[in-house]
């Protein structure tokens, strides 16, 4: 179990890295747009179209990377005073009975939405625009298959925590 742990925890590590540099690419792209439309009265659809993009990406790949470091938003006037133990009851309750049901239907409409886009050979609507509109969609359900992911990786480690606890209740 440690070792799939390693290598999942691994895996998201290096998507939130991956997440790091899409929010450098975003940085400099709306560094150039803002150049471009203030200093030389350029506008660029393409390059405002990327912003989007790039964050769509940074946000839905990110989603993983902080289930995984347990950063996402929560409640916490009763979760910090729990013993592990329930913390871990209620991480696994929340994973497989709350994420996981909602990441498998994102997952399951996405695919057809993604596929549609590719068929079709969806494009920006605006002149200038970006084209290959399902680069962008199928960030949906390979997000989804990360989160998916995220939630395995949660529910061994917080198995590990009720192991652990019931060896401590055990010892004592």
């Amino acid at each position: 179990m440690n070792t799939m742990l390693k290598i999942v925890g691994k895996i998201l590590d290096a998507l939130g890295n991956f997440c790091s540099l899409l929010m450098v690419l975003m940085i400099l792209n709306v560094f150039y747009d803002v150049v471009m439309r203030y200093f030389f009265n350029d506008v660029s659809i393409a390059m405002q179209e990327l912003e989007w993009h790039l964050f769509a990406a940074m946000f839905m790949f990110g989603i993983a990377y902080t289930l995984k470091e347990d950063a996402h938003v929560r409640v916490d006037i009763f979760y910090d005073n729990m013993q592990a133990r329930n913390k871990a009851f209620i991480n696994i309750f929340g994973s497989l009975f709350l994420a996981l049901p909602i990441t498998l239907l994102i997952l399951y409409y996405s695919w057809d939405y993604t596929f549609d886009a590719y068929e079709m050979g969806e494009g920006s609507g605006d002149p200038g625009g970006l084209p290959h509109r399902w680069i962008v969609r199928s960030v949906i359900p390979l997000s989804s298959v990360f989160l998916m992911l995220a939630i395995f990786h949660v529910v061994l480690s917080q198995i590990q925590v009720l192991i652990a606890a019931k060896k401590l209740t055990e010892e004592q």
